[in-house]
Parts: C-alpha cells; sequence; structure tokens
C-alpha cells in the first residue's frame, strides 16, 4: 500500500507527464541547488583539465570522467554487468532519461546519438556536446545523411558510439519499436566493428525518473535533481555480435532488440508493456484502453 509521500510523488510525475510544472518543496529546493552547485564545482575542475589536455593529445578522457560524476551527483549509483567493448563497438541501448547518457558515458566512454531536445537541457546538452554527441532531429527525414556522417566520425573518433534506436525515452517498463535509421551507418558495416546491445534498469524508480509525455527537458531536470535519496541503475552490456551475420540494417536492429527484450523482462520480472504516450515523431500511438 502505497505511503503519503508515494502518492505525492506520483502525483508529481503525472503532472509533469501533462506538461504541467511541478512546484519543488522547501527540501527539494535545497537538494537542487545543492546538486546544481556541486555540478557547477566539477565543471570547474574537469572543464579546464579537459581543454588543457587537449592542447597535446587529440583525445582526452575527462568529458568520460565528468559526465560519469555528474551522474554521481544526480542520484545513480550504477552497477554494472558484463563488460563493454573499448573499441570499434557500435551500442545499441533501451533509453528512458538523460541520465543514460551521463551513466552510460561514465561506464564506456562511449559517444552518442540522442534526440535534438536534448541539445536544449539545462548543461547537460553542453556537456554531452563534449562527448560528442549527435542530436538527431527526430521529423528531419533530409538530414540522415548528415546524421550518418556524423555517426562515422564519432565511431572513428571514440571507437564506440550508442544508439537509442526507440526515438525517444519510455518509462522502463515499455520497450517501443526500433527505428533502423540511425544504424545505416551499420550498411556495410565498418571493417571489425561489433554490436553491443545494452539494458538499463532503473528498478523501482524507473518510472519516476523517466521523460514521458509533454514534460519539458527543463522540469524534469529540476525534478531528477530534486529528488530526495540515490537510485540504482543496472547497466546490463550483453553478449556483442558480428553485424556482418545480419543482412541490413532492419535485421540488426531485430536482433538487438529480441536481445534487450529478453533481459529487460527478466530484470523487471513481468512482460514488456504497451507504451502509455503518443509519441508522434516516431509514429508510436498508445493503446486506447488506459494500462494499469
Amino acid at each position: 500500500m502505497a505511503t503519503d509521500p508515494e502518492r505525492r510523488e506520483w502525483k508529481l510525475r503525472q503532472m509533469a507527464a501533462t506538461g504541467e510544472t511541478t512546484p519543488l518543496s522547501l527540501g527539494s529546493r535545497i537538494r537542487f541547488i545543492t546538486r546544481t552547485a556541486m555540478i557547477a564545482l566539477a565543471l570547474l575542475v574537469f572543464v579546464p583539465l579537459h581543454y588543457l589536455f587537449r592542447l597535446f593529445f587529440y583525445g582526452s578522457p575527462f568529458p568520460m570522467w565528468f559526465l560519469g560524476v555528474t551522474g554521481w551527483i544526480v542520484g545513480a549509483r550504477v552497477e554494472r554487468y558484463g563488460t563493454p567493448l573499448r573499441r570499434d563497438v557500435f551500442f545499441i541501448s533501451n533509453h528512458v532519461s538523460w541520465i543514460d547518457i551521463l551513466t552510460l558515458a561514465g561506464a564506456s566512454g562511449t559517444a552518442f546519438v540522442a534526440k535534438a531536445e536534448l541539445a536544449q537541457a539545462p548543461l547537460v546538452g553542453w556537456l554531452c556536446g563534449l562527448n560528442r554527441t549527435v542530436f538527431v532531429k527526430r521529423e528531419n527525414r533530409m538530414g540522415v545523411a548528415d546524421q550518418i556522417n556524423q555517426l562515422r566520425e564519432a565511431l572513428k573518433d571514440n571507437w564506440s558510439v550508442t544508439v537509442f534506436p526507440e526515438g525517444t525515452t519510455t518509462d522502463g517498463h515499455s520497450l517501443l519499436p526500433f527505428k533502423s535509421s540511425m544504424l545505416s551507418v551499420l550498411e556495410p558495416p565498418p571493417p571489425g566493428v561489433m554490436v553491443q546491445p545494452v539494458v538499463l534498469d532503473y528498478g523501482e524508480v524507473a518510472e519516476w525518473i523517466g521523460w514521458v509525455g509533454d514534460e519539458t527537458g527543463v522540469n524534469n531536470f529540476k525534478r531528477v535533481l530534486s529528488r530526495k535519496g540515490n537510485f540504482r541503475l543496472g547497466i546490463h552490456f550483453l553478449e556483442p555480435f558480428s553485424p556482418e551475420e545480419y543482412h541490413g540494417r532492419k535485421a540488426i536492429a531485430a536482433k538487438a532488440r529480441e536481445e534487450i527484450e529478453d533481459c529487460l523482462e527478466e530484470c523487471l520480472g513481468h512482460p514488456v508493456r504497451p507504451f502509455k504516450h503518443n509519441v508522434p515523431p516516431v509514429r508510436y500511438s498508445a493503446p486506447a484502453v488506459p494500462i494499469e
């Protein structure tokens, strides 16, 4: 049975999904200010070191380290399962939150493909840009070729790239159809590149953390940073496979989705469920009957 604080939290979550700005209590404001100040302090340490390092070397580990530290400040306590490949790898992952980028970068040093709205999020968008994130406009079909070229460059420079083929963030209990357009970089696969599926499991806080519905990036950022306590995030690096064994991007996407769905259902302890929100840019319609 839900407690009063849990019911209040869930009410705020529902308000956010409808696009309302959720209010912050005094305690929430203090937590938000404290975490923001800690991120700012980390910026003052890591960013100068990054640019200093770049004077002498091409690659820099400081964006990866900073993103990982920021994920910890936000409250994520990462538990890593499996071993991520370090180079020549294309990670394919489910997508729940902008926190995915912070923690995956900290765990593997990967570059990303993420939705363009993330670029406007306070601090996070700029930080992701430091780590060679490729921001994709879901409705920009004419820009796919340019985005694929950016992917090739990111893969060359960072040795690894992560895509979120659902095209948007979900509630952690759902898995949308995979859009395979960004996997065009694997047609044909660059020599030696492997595909490694990844599952992000937020456990009990998944629905609360998830950036879904009409919630703005700014509101989600404030809501997550003002949350009381920490939360567990399991990152499961599954068995990699060679894209050369599959015929085209759609087959690669289907293989990765199958592996991710199996692992996610094992983590959740129940089958993935239909997503509760319409996502017009990826042509997804929620079921007509509300899901309990």
